[in-house]
């Protein structure tokens, strides 16, 4: 099974994974990182390698950062640099990790860290709808009977 660590800014990786727990059940493979004020890149690598490790060291690692070119991802680059298995998406939402815990479960150890990180962008894009007064009100043919 793949190992999922989700690094962000403050206490959101906490507080997603307490979400997608609420709604998925318990994660063993899962881990949040969090940079707090006074860190810096090289404090958030030791942190990720020090979850790389409480996860059993898995085989392959998906890191699900929150911006692009901050320093949670920055850091995760140094450490996927190194290692052709492990791999990096931006934008993390509670349906993409919802998404890979799912695909955590599923994992039989074939599946390439390149078509793990596609399915997490398109779970996570797919998982961003827009509503407005406009389409919630717009008659369709499925109100008619």
């Amino acid at each position: 099974m793949f190992g999922i660590i989700v690094g962000t800014h403050g206490e959101f990786a906490n507080g997603i994974l307490q979400s997608c727990e609420m709604i998925y059940g318990k994660r063993e493979n899962l881990k949040a990182v969090t940079l707090v004020p006074g860190e810096g890149p090289d404090d958030v690598v030791a942190k990720y390698e020090k979850a790389i490790k409480e996860l059993g060291n898995p085989d392959r690692v998906l890191f699900l950062n929150d911006l692009l070119g901050g320093s949670p991802y920055n850091a995760a680059c140094r450490i996927v640099a190194q290692n052709e298995n492990y791999g990096i998406v931006t934008g993390v939402n509670l349906p993409m990790l919802i998404a890979m815990s799912s695909a955590q479960d599923a994992d039989d150890g074939s599946a390439k860290i390149s078509e793990l990180m596609d399915q997490a962008a398109l779970a996570g894009k797919d998982g961003a709808m827009i509503a407005s007064y406009e389409s919630l009100n717009a008659e369709s043919d499925d109100d008619e009977l």
